[in-house]
């Protein structure tokens, strides 16, 4: 079994019979999911940390949406220069970035 040390959900903008909004897949949310898999990978985090791709979250004035766990940190407006933010500070730094959070 994996001991994952975080999860980071991030949303792909998808929504079970509901309107398909694409606001943080046209924002380039598929891009911070690749993003977040090559620093994983350069920073060798394989088992300690999982990316996965979500419907939407419902707050797409926020997209892109990124939630990291297990504390439940909401981060929104994300780009791609913020995943190494979030990364760095966050993941390996065990501090919430403030400044992106929602």
């Amino acid at each position: 079994m994996v001991d994952l040390q975080h999860h980071i959900f991030v949303c792909s903008s998808c929504r079970i019979k509901g309107q398909q909004m694409g606001k943080c897949y046209a924002k380039g949310s598929a891009n911070l999911i690749q993003r977040f898999l090559e620093i994983a990978e350069e920073k060798d985090l394989s088992g300690k940390i999982m990316i996965t791709n979500t419907g939407c979250f419902g707050i797409c004035d926020k997209g892109s949406v990124v939630l990291v766990y297990p504390e439940g940190v909401w981060y929104g407006n994300v780009s791609e220069d913020d995943v190494d933010k979030i990364m760095e500070k966050h993941i390996l730094g065990g501090n919430p970035v403030e400044e992106l959070r929602i």
